[in-house]
């Protein structure tokens, strides 16, 4: 029987097709040989896109600092139809399109720079444009899409007609090989039946992004939101980005042409991942924008404050808290700025770069919007209406770290970015190993695959098993920081060496060490962090970018130092031991004397196909 692990590594095999040979810093990070040229000096910016990306920036900023009412959108748990509109006329769903077919043109990195720009705004601002381009019609049409697609549909969206991506299913997660939504051929046409759930955009799209069961496999097709069959059977609620039209979608006998399926048949899994390939960068824009924000929340805040006499920035449990923001802020910006010019440049291979960053700002987000609820204290936990209410300035602090919650779910969730991440890294030096670490393999084809794997790891061998083989004063064009890329260098080594030391110790086990490869990818992404502050730090010049980069390398290591201390001491064969236990009902009276709240009924909803029995709440927002 296939196992999810299984299935996720064939879909990735096939994502991956177009991509395994071109260079990728990710890749060479986690087999320890550190690539500095392929991220060093970062890829430019041609003129002409500055030039246009700056422009559509300064209107992206005018029109949300006059038309966008966070509040009112947090209150009402909507964004007005006007402000759809009028994002619709700046060019704002089309960023991402050609421009020859009515879109903006913009690269990876001003796309990022506008995301950061609206989710400052409003967070469901931000997700309404990203679920729109990075995973909704525009994208997975770019790459894969026919001319006469693109033509059909690109021009529509960029004016304005939303899109959304539909993959989710009530009992289908992260695992798509149970995917149950079906297209069945009849003719020229394909059958939809199904039932789709977390459709971002999915209450107001026009257009749809639906992957369905064929019968050569998963496919992707696009569908227009109004056709006969589509019921939009529920608007979600959620603890944050209160505004999102996020649904329950039904399909019953829709329809599609078979004009409207996206590349071949059986391609849709290939295709939605490598559409999320860059598609995973609209969540760390997001981060960044709440990095920053927070950290300009903290600074007035703390140097108004006063404690014990003195702001409370001055004291010392505040002030670390501060200097963790700031770095914070400092290094999800770098990232997303190294990120988003790797993605512009399609001689790289981005999958583990973009992964990394969703991995990293999403989990170092979360942790920044906390800290900013603690130095806030009470006015950190209480509502921005209820502030402005008794007549306090309305700070969102307590809104910004249930907006920031879903970003550690959505697009993969941290354990999944873990596995793929782990899965790329640990492929790797099995590409190189080989049968050297297969415990089946006899001594003879060992020492065959021992010679074979030397020569892969002939020119960091030495450096790899003593930790040696950097030459002293190296990387001197860094400054200050040079001590800190040396430590990356080295620490990438010591890096493989775990990962091999791994392999060997579990050899076709490891896969199941969830606990140890998360730490492991949790280490490259400390270290590719401090790659983007210190690649950064260099070219933007400047103390100040100095100072940032060298007080959050310094906490990074910290963090490294304590990921390693834990990859061989720890308590995961315990955990894993006492949750079997809790599972199995060992310990149900540690629950006794409480009252479950919940709302009686089933843990997942049945998704039985037929036709809709509820309302429609598909709703048009007309003249988009």
């Amino acid at each position: 029987m296939t196992t999810s692990y299984e299935k996720a590594r064939e879909v990735a095999e096939q994502a991956r097709e177009a991509e395994w040979h071109k260079p990728s810093f990710g890749r060479q990070l986690f087999l320890g040989d550190f690539r500095l040229d392929l991220v060093h000096p970062a890829p430019g910016l041609p003129a002409e896109d500055v030039a246009k990306g700056e422009r559509f920036l300064a209107a992206l900023r005018e029109f949300c600092e006059t038309k966008v009412d966070a509040q009112a959108i947090e209150r009402d748990a909507r964004i007005p139809d006007d402000v759809v509109k009028g994002l619709a006329a700046i060019g704002a769903f089309g960023m991402k399109i050609d421009e020859r077919y009515g879109g903006l043109g913009l690269n990876h990195y001003y796309y990022g720079r506008a995301l950061v720009l609206a989710s400052s705004a409003s967070p469901v601002v931000g997700a309404l444009l990203s679920a729109h381009q990075s995973i909704g019609v525009p994208q997975p049409l770019k790459l894969f899409g026919t001319e006469e697609q693109k033509r059909r549909y690109l021009p529509r969206c960029a004016a304005g007609a939303v899109s959304a991506f539909l993959l989710t299913e009530p009992d289908v997660g992260s695992d798509p090989a149970r995917l149950a939504t079906t297209a069945t051929r009849d003719g020229d046409d394909y059958v939809l039946d199904g039932v789709k759930l977390w459709t971002t955009n999915g209450v107001v799209a026009d257009l749809l992004v639906v992957m369905a069961r064929t019968a050569r496999g998963i496919s992707a097709f696009v569908v227009e939101g109004d056709a006969p069959g589509i019921t939009v059977e529920n608007r979600n609620a959620f603890m944050g980005l209160r505004g999102i039209e996020n649904g329950v979608t039904r399909f019953h006998q829709v329809r599609v042409p078979r004009e409207a399926m996206i590349g071949k048949e059986g391609q849709g899994l290939k295709i939605a991942l490598t559409t999320l390939n860059t598609g995973r960068l609209s969540l760390p824009a997001t981060c960044a924008g709440a990095g920053k924000w927070a950290l300009k929340i903290a600074r007035e805040w703390s140097a108004v404050r006063e404690q014990w006499g003195r702001p409370i920035g001055e004291h010392e449990a505040i002030a670390r808290k501060i200097a963790f923001i700031a770095a914070t802020a400092y290094a999800m910006d770098s990232v997303l700025d190294l990120s988003t010019r790797l993605a512009d440049d399609e001689r790289n291979d981005i999958r583990i770069e973009a992964a990394l960053a969703k991995l990293y700002s999403s989990e170092m987000a979360w942790r920044v919007a906390d800290e900013l609820v603690q130095i806030r204290g009470g006015r950190g936990y209480e509502t921005a209406a209820s502030l402005a209410a008794r007549g306090e300035r309305g700070v969102p602090a307590e809104q910004l770290l249930r907006d920031l919650r879903i970003n550690r779910i959505f697009e993969g969730s941290t354990e999944i970015m873990h596995l793929l991440i782990a899965r790329e890294a640990v492929d790797a030096h099995l590409s190189a190993a080989g049968e050297l670490v297969d415990p089946k393999a006899s001594p003879g084809t060992k020492a065959r695959a021992a010679a074979k794997a030397g020569g892969f790891y002939a020119r960091w061998l030495p450096s790899l098993v003593t930790g040696s083989g950097q030459r002293p004063g190296s990387y001197a064009e860094f400054g200050p920081l040079a001590a800190h890329v040396r430590f990356v260098e080295r620490t990438s080594r010591k890096l493989a060496r775990s990962t091999f030391y791994g392999m060997s110790r579990w050899q076709a086990g490891l896969e199941h060490r969830q606990g140890f490869l998360g730490r492991i990818v949790d280490i490259g992404a400390e270290l590719y962090a401090m790659t983007a502050v210190c690649v950064r730090a260099r070219e933007d010049g400047g103390r100040e970018h100095q100072e940032l980069a060298d007080a959050f390398c310094r906490q990074a290591r910290l963090r490294i130092a304590t990921l390693f201390d834990r990859l061989w001491e720890n308590t995961d064969a315990l955990d894993v031991r006492l949750a079997r236990r809790v599972l199995s009902g060992r310990y149900t009276w540690l629950e006794d004397g409480i009252v479950d709240p919940s709302v009686e009924g089933p843990w997942i909803a049945a998704a039985d196909p037929g036709e809709s029995r509820r309302e429609n709440v598909h709703r048009r927002i007309t003249n988009a």
